[in-house]
C-alpha cells in the first residue's frame, strides 16, 4: 500500500471536510440523538459507501457537467435547509410543551445519521476529490483508506464537539443555525454556477 497516496488523500479530504456541512450535520445529529458514538458509527458507515463509490467511479464522476453536479448539490443543500428548519420549528414547539423527551435507541441514532450523511454527502467536494485522487493514483486502495480516515476523523471531532454543545445550546437553535448555513451553501452553489 502506498503511504504517499494514503497521506495525500487524507491531506486533501480532511481540510475540505472540516468546515463542511457534514460537520454541522453531525453536531446536530449528536444534539438530536444524544448518542455521539452511535452517530459517529452511522456517519462512518455512510462515508464508507461514499468513498467506495468515489474510488470505484474514479474519473467518471469528474466527467459530469459542472452545471448538473452543481444543480444537484444546490437542491440537496436547499432540501437540507428546509428539513432542518422544520425540525427546528418542531423542536421549539416541543420545548414549549411539558412532555418528556423520548429516549433514542442506538439503532435510531445509527440509521438516522447514516441516512442524513449518505444524502448530504452525495456528489460532495470530498467525494469528487476522492474520485479524482483515485483516478490519478496507482493505488486506489490507499486513496480509499486515506479518504475514509479523514472523513471519520472529522466526524469524530464533530461528535465530540457536539456533545459539549448539547449541554449549553438548545437543539432548535442549532437546527436554525444549521438550516441557515445549508441555505447559504445552496445559494453559494447557485451563484458559482452562474
Amino acid at each position: 500500500m502506498s503511504i504517499t497516496d494514503l497521506l495525500r488523500a487524507f491531506a486533501t479530504v480532511f481540510p475540505a471536510e472540516l468546515p463542511d456541512k457534514t460537520m454541522i450535520a453531525t453536531v446536530v445529529l449528536v444534539a438530536r440523538f444524544r448518542r455521539p458514538l452511535w452517530v459517529w458509527c452511522g456517519a462512518v458507515a455512510a462515508f464508507t459507501i461514499h468513498v467506495t463509490v468515489a474510488v470505484a467511479a474514479g474519473s467518471a464522476i469528474s466527467l459530469l457537467p459542472d452545471a448538473v453536479v452543481g444543480g444537484v448539490v444546490a437542491a440537496m443543500f436547499a432540501t437540507g435547509s428546509i428539513v432542518l428548519f422544520r425540525s427546528a420549528r418542531s423542536g421549539s414547539e416541543a420545548l414549549d410543551s411539558d412532555e418528556p423527551e423520548a429516549e433514542t435507541t442506538p439503532r435510531a441514532a445509527v440509521l438516522g445519521s447514516f441516512a442524513l450523511v449518505a444524502l448530504a454527502e452525495w456528489g460532495d467536494l470530498t467525494q469528487l476529490a476522492t474520485a479524482g485522487l483515485a483516478a490519478r493514483s496507482d493505488d486506489p486502495i490507499a486513496v480509499w483508506f486515506g479518504a475514509l480516515a479523514a472523513l471519520a476523523s472529522v466526524a469524530a471531532i464533530a461528535a465530540t464537539f457536539g456533545r459539549q454543545i448539547v449541554a449549553r445550546v438548545p437543539i432548535h437553535r442549532i437546527n436554525y443555525i444549521a438550516s441557515a448555513v445549508f441555505a447559504a451553501l445552496a445559494l453559494w452553489t447557485l451563484i458559482e454556477l452562474a
